[in-house]
């Protein structure tokens, strides 16, 4: 038995200082619960390190430069400029300062609400105990009456593009010293379009090999025909029905092989592989609780409760969806289920949001998962190109979806796709998890001129009457 240096006893123990632990352990601590986080990395997990954070702050900085080239061959503002030129290192440094301000905040967040932080990486010895090492030794123990695993996500491997050399995770793409002059994208998925587009804005000849027969296979082709739209525009070659097999020999080219079976190359500096996450379950002990399984993901009930005594999983380690937003809330709900309160994760909805350009969120279900649960629904959208607001944006391209049942007009989910459509999610929510119905939103008067116009008149046209188109 290993001999440590201390033993720290608590009453909730949090494996993993993401947005669903770090979240869980403020709340804990708000309500008067004895908490302990342990992270081996940076405060943050991959959203503020390596995901959604640093994510979003390179596509606007690439969509800022590419602007600023189309103002250099005249714009119908009446805007020019001269040929713009971009400094990536400074880019890089702008994007880590955000990610720096934001970790840093996490960490000041916990000590003011005295959450006992531990900098290492865990080791589960059992339900009420792990092991944490530290600069290589295992240092200390500490016991615990709760334990919450937050441990997240991981990227997906391809056997024949392992990681390391030309080809790359979204990790590494996060981190640009150069743009490659051809970047090839396996998936066709959120993560692999995102990226793909900010390195064709920075200059990238970008091509996207998708083993599906479109792209964002989990989203609605009517969506999803918007983006393609825009895919071509900016001049990114699709490669869809197509399977990737490995590098070729020379290592500068990537080996694929389309539907009817025939291989061709495509050249590539760099391969950015972006097929999916799987769950971080590996590497921390977390098989000696042999707890059940969800395929790859813990399996947990409506309280986030494992098959366990005491022990709760949340976020990207209990599988899909695997988003932030889900993590935070679920982290929430189980500190304040441990501190005597009742509560049970049944959002009406979680709203899911894809950073393309232009982007596409969608809210509870699409006009065919509506069918497919044998509702009869109304389905009405409004197109950007009669707002306004869009028209000022120089973004008439995509519409405002929304579907709501015929006999008493509940609204049961809410698509778009358009510029900043990202923004709207929250009213999408909101809307769902109250119960609104086509009444509710077409009698709110929504601000003029705003794209949320087009959610009243999405509502407006499910009625029969929408007054600008």
């Amino acid at each position: 038995m290993n001999a440590f240096a201390t033993t720290q006893n608590t009453t909730l123990l949090v494996i993993g200082g993401g947005p669903g632990g770090y979240i869980a352990a403020i709340r804990a601590a708000q309500l008067g619960i004895d908490t302990t986080l342990i992270e081996g990395a940076a405060l943050g997990g991959t959203c503020l390190n390596i995901g959604c954070i640093p994510s979003k702050a390179l596509i606007h900085a690439a969509e800022e430069f590419e602007k600023a080239g189309h103002y250099a061959s005249g714009s119908a503002l009446g805007i020019s400029v001269s040929a713009p030129a971009i400094d990536l290192a400074q880019t890089v440094k702008w994007k880590d300062g955000i990610v720096s301000r934001l970790t840093g905040g996490v960490g000041a967040l916990l000590k003011k609400n005295g959450v006992k932080v531990i900098h290492g990486w865990a080791r589960i010895l059992d339900g009420k105990s792990v092991a944490v090492t530290q600069d290589g030794t295992e240092t200390m123990r500490v016991n615990c009456e709760h334990l919450l695993l937050a441990t997240g996500s991981q990227a997906l491997e391809l056997p024949g593009l392992p990681f390391g050399g030309r080809v790359i995770s979204s990790t590494e793409a996060l981190a640009p010293t150069t743009v490659p002059q051809r970047l090839v994208v396996v998936g066709g998925g959120y993560i692999g379009l995102e990226l793909g587009i900010v390195y064709r804005k920075l200059g990238a000849e970008v091509s996207v090999v998708e083993a599906q027969d479109r792209i964002l296979p989990a989203y609605d082709q009517e969506l999803t025909k918007v983006v393609s739209a825009s895919l071509h525009k900016l001049g990114i070659q699709l490669h869809l029905n197509c399977a990737v097999l490995c590098m070729n020999p020379a290592g500068d080219a990537v080996r694929i092989r389309n539907a009817a079976g025939v291989e061709s190359q495509l050249a590539a500096d760099q391969v950015l592989v972006a097929v999916g996450r799987r769950p971080r379950t590996e590497g921390f002990g977390l098989d000696s609780l042999k707890l059940d399984m969800n395929g790859r993901a813990v399996k947990i009930d409506d309280q986030c409760r494992t098959s366990m005594r005491n022990v709760w999983a949340i976020g990207d380690v209990a599988g899909e969806p695997m988003l932030a937003h889900r993590a935070m809330a679920q982290g929430e709900m189980v500190a304040e289920i441990i501190s005597g309160k009742r509560r049970h994760f049944v959002p009406a909805a979680i709203a899911a949001v894809c950073f393309t350009d232009p982007e596409l969120v969608v809210a509870g279900l699409s006009p065919a998962e509506a069918q497919a649960a044998g509702l009869d629904c109304i389905t009405a959208m409004f197109p950007f190109a009669a707002n306004g607001r869009a028209m000022t944006l120089e973004a008439n391209e995509g519409f405002v979806r929304v579907v709501a049942r015929r006999d008493n007009h509940l609204i049961v989910g809410w698509q778009a796709v358009g510029k900043a459509v990202s923004e709207l999610s929250a009213a999408f929510g909101q809307s769902l998890e109250l119960g609104a119905t086509l009444e509710d939103i077409a009698g709110t008067i929504h601000a003029h001129p705003t794209l949320g116009e087009a959610v009243q008149e999405a509502a407006l046209r499910a009625l029969g009457h929408a007054l600008h188109i």
